[in-house]
C-alpha cells in the first residue's frame, strides 16, 4: 500500500531587513525573475512582466514589476501574497514569501497578518509559528488577533501545552486575551471534556469584567450535556433570561441537543416549537440534532417526518444524518422507504444528493452494483458530477464503516488520482476501516505512515488507534498508544480517557 504525500517546511533565515536604497538592483536581475510562457504558434518562449492575478486558476506572473517599469517595489507582492491568502491558496503564497527573502526583503505586517492566519487555519501551525517569531524578530507589533490565530491552531491540533506556552508569552508580553480569546479556550475545553478548566475560564471572564455572551453560555450548556448534568443545562436558560441575554440560535441548538441525548424527545419538540414561535429560523444543526435522536431511539416514522420537512425549508440533508438514516433503516429491511425518500429528494430538485446518496444505499444494502469504489466513481462522472474532495471522504467512510478496507483503501487512491491531497482525516478514516475489520497492524501501519510522511496526528487519531486496539482485545497496548499520543503534545480528550479506563480496567482482572 503506497501512498504519496508533499510536506513543504519552509526554514526561515531571519535576515535583517532592507529598503530599496539598501539594495541595489539593475534590469538584469529583474530578466532572471520574469516568468516564462510558450507561444503554442511557434514554440518560442516570451517573457512576461506584467502582473497577473486569476483568481480561479490563481498564477502570479510577476509579483515584483509594474506595468510602467518603475523601479522594484514590494507593494504589489505583498498584495499578491495576500490575494494567493484570502483564496486559501497559501502554498503559492508561501512561495513568493521565499522569492521575496531571497531579494532580501520581507512580508509587511499585513502580509505576516494574511499569513498566519492562513496557516493556522489549515493545521500548518509549526510555519504560522515561525512566522510569528520573524514578525517578533522584525520589531513588529502583532495584534491581539494574530494571537488568537495562533491559539487557535494550536488547539485545533490537540498542541494543549504549545497553547498553554503560549497564553504565558502573551502575559508576559502584556497583551490582554479579549472576548475571542476566551472562546476560542472554552470551544476547545468543551470539545474536550474540561470541566475545571471551563469553569477557570468562565470565571477568569467575569473577574475581568468580559460579558457572557450566548456563545459562552451555549457552550456551557453543552458541558452541563456532555457531564450528565442535563438538568442544571436547563436550569441555565433562567440565569440567561435573568441576566436579559435573548436565547439566540446556538443557545437553542443546545438545548434541544441535551434533551434529545438524555431520551427527552418530548421535551426537545417543545423546544423547537418555541424557537419558531419566536421567529428563530431552526438551522441544519437543529434539524441534525432532532433526526440523530430520533433515529437513535428508534423513532424512524418522526425522524423522517423531520428529514421531509427540513427539505421543505430548503436545507440540504447532512451527509452523517442520511448516513443514520440508511443505516436504520437498512437494519430493518425497510430499502421501500430509502427509496421513496430518495424520489422525494430528486422530485425536490435535489438531483446532486440524490445521485451521491443512492449510491450509498446500494453500498449500505450490499446490492453488489458498487462492491467497488472504482464503479462507484465512474457512475458519479456518468450523472455528470466531479468528484470532490468532501464527497471521497463521505465514501471513504461508507465503506470503512462496512469494515471493507480494501475499497477505502483505493478510494484515497482514486482521490490522490484526481489531484485531491490526502489529509489526516481520510487517513483516520482508513485506521478506522482496519479498526472495524479486525485488522489492528494494518491500522497501525497507517499511524505509523502518518508519522513517517510528517502529518500530525491529532486526538482522532490517537482515539481510532484506541478503539482498533480494544477491538483486538490488545489492552495492553492501548496505553502505550495513550502515553504516546501524550508524548506528542496531543491532549487526551474525553473518550480517548473512557478507553484507557477501561483497557486498564480489562488488565487489572487479569492480573
Amino acid at each position: 500500500m503506497k501512498f504519496t504525500w508533499a510536506c513543504t517546511m519552509r526554514l526561515s533565515w531571519l535576515a535583517p531587513p532592507l529598503t530599496h536604497g539598501s539594495c541595489s538592483l539593475n534590469r538584469s536581475h529583474l530578466k532572471l525573475l520574469c516568468c516564462s510562457r510558450t507561444d503554442n504558434n511557434n514554440n518560442r518562449v516570451k517573457q512576461v512582466a506584467i502582473p497577473e492575478f486569476n483568481k480561479k486558476n490563481a498564477i502570479c506572473k510577476h509579483p515584483f514589476e509594474s506595468n510602467s517599469g518603475e523601479e522594484l517595489s514590494t507593494e504589489l507582492h505583498n498584495k499578491t501574497i495576500q490575494e494567493y491568502c484570502k483564496i486559501g491558496d497559501v502554498d503559492n503564497a508561501m512561495k513568493l514569501v521565499a522569492q521575496l527573502e531571497a531579494m532580501g526583503f520581507h512580508p509587511n505586517s499585513i502580509s505576516y497578518g494574511f499569513l498566519i492566519d492562513s496557516l493556522g487555519s489549515v493545521g500548518r501551525t509549526l510555519e504560522a509559528d515561525v512566522l510569528f517569531q520573524e514578525m517578533m524578530y522584525l520589531g513588529f507589533k502583532p495584534r491581539i488577533r494574530l494571537f488568537n490565530a495562533l491559539l487557535k491552531g494550536f488547539l485545533k491540533k490537540g498542541l494543549l501545552g504549545l497553547a498553554v506556552k503560549f497564553l504565558v508569552e502573551m502575559d508576559r508580553m502584556g497583551v490582554c486575551k479579549n472576548q475571542e480569546t476566551y472562546e476560542i479556550l472554552l470551544d476547545y475545553y468543551v470539545s474536550a471534556g474540561r470541566l475545571e478548566d471551563t469553569w477557570m475560564v468562565v470565571n477568569e471572564m467575569k473577574t475581568n469584567g468580559i460579558q457572557m455572551s450566548s456563545f459562552v453560555y451555549g457552550k456551557v450548556i453543552r458541558l452541563y450535556r456532555d457531564n450528565g448534568m442535563w438538568k442544571k443545562a436547563i436550569g441555565l436558560v433562567e440565569e440567561i433570561r435573568e441576566k436579559g441575554i435573548s436565547l439566540d440560535r446556538q443557545i437553542y441548538n443546545s438545548i434541544i441537543d441535551t434533551f434529545g441525548k438524555y431520551g427527552e424527545l418530548g421535551e426537545a419538540l417543545e423546544v423547537f416549537e418555541k424557537m419558531k414561535q419566536e421567529s428563530i429560523v431552526p438551522d441544519i444543526t437543529t434539524w441534525n440534532s432532532l433526526i440523530r435522536w430520533h433515529c437513535k431511539a428508534g423513532d424512524l416514522t418522526k425522524a423522517l417526518q423531520l428529514f421531509t420537512e427540513m427539505q421543505e425549508q430548503g436545507l440540504h440533508p447532512d451527509p452523517k444524518i442520511l448516513m443514520s438514516l440508511i443505516s436504520r433503516l437498512g437494519e430493518l429491511g425497510k430499502w421501500d422507504v430509502i427509496k421513496k425518500n430518495f424520489e422525494n429528494m430528486k422530485c425536490r430538485g435535489r438531483q446532486e444528493v440524490g445521485a451521491i446518496y443512492a449510491m450509498l444505499v446500494d453500498i449500505y444494502g450490499q446490492y453488489g452494483r458498487f462492491q467497488d469504489a472504482e464503479d462507484f466513481i465512474t457512475a458519479l462522472k456518468s450523472e455528470g458530477f466531479l468528484p470532490s474532495a468532501s464527497m471521497f471522504c463521505v465514501l471513504a467512510n461508507a465503506y470503512a464503516q462496512q469494515g471493507f478496507c480494501e475499497q477505502t483503501v483505493k478510494v484515497l487512491q482514486l482521490m490522490e488520482a484526481e489531484g485531491i491531497e490526502l489529509n489526516i482525516i481520510m487517513l483516520n478514516v482508513l485506521i478506522n476501516a482496519f479498526g472495524i475489520a479486525g485488522r489492528h497492524e494494518e491500522a497501525l501501519s497507517i499511524y505509523q505512515h502518518i508519522r513517517e510522511s510528517g502529518i500530525s496526528p491529532d486526538v482522532v487519531t490517537y482515539s481510532t488507534l484506541m478503539k482498533a486496539f480494544i477491538r483486538a482485545k490488545k489492552f495492553d497496548k492501548v496505553p502505550e498508544i495513550y502515553k504516546e499520543m501524550e508524548s506528542y503534545g496531543c491532549t487526551p480528550d474525553r473518550k480517548a480517557r473512557q478507553m484507557l479506563q477501561t483497557a486498564l480496567m480489562v488488565l487489572e482482572r487479569r492480573h
